[in-house]
């Protein structure tokens, strides 16, 4: 069995999963000294922050991989009424992957003013 990329996207000025957050994920490659990214797959968040299925599951390869966060359209949707405002619009995570054969998990929490990831299990 493979390894496997997902995500978990946590909204912590609500204390609530962040559902229906567009999540794209690039790998990065380098030819001749010049960085190329390449998109992999867009997906959005479910009813409980995470993806259906996960990124890259069983197709892991090690890499450069970046995970870029669309914040700005998910908090428009409710900030707006509020007159919040958020400074995010996409929040890129990179990440190195040494293993194929591992599982990364790279959570997202984030509010309007700031945000905030780990490496989870």
């Amino acid at each position: 069995m493979g390894g496997k990329l997902t995500t978990h996207v946590l909204d912590t000025s609500r204390g609530i999963p962040g559902s229906d957050m567009k999540v794209e994920l690039y790998v990065i490659q380098e030819k001749q000294g010049v960085e190329q990214v390449v998109l992999l797959a867009t997906r959005f968040t479910n009813a409980d922050g995470r993806l259906d299925p996960p990124f890259l599951e069983d197709e892991l390869s090690e890499g450069v991989y970046e995970l870029r966060f669309y914040a700005r359209p998910y908090f428009e949707t409710f900030l707006l009424e509020s007159g919040i405002h958020t400074i995010w619009d996409v929040i890129p995570l990179r990440c190195k992957i040494t293993s194929s054969n591992e599982h990364y998990h790279v959570p997202l929490l984030v509010a309007p003013g700031g945000y905030s990831t780990y490496r989870g299990t």
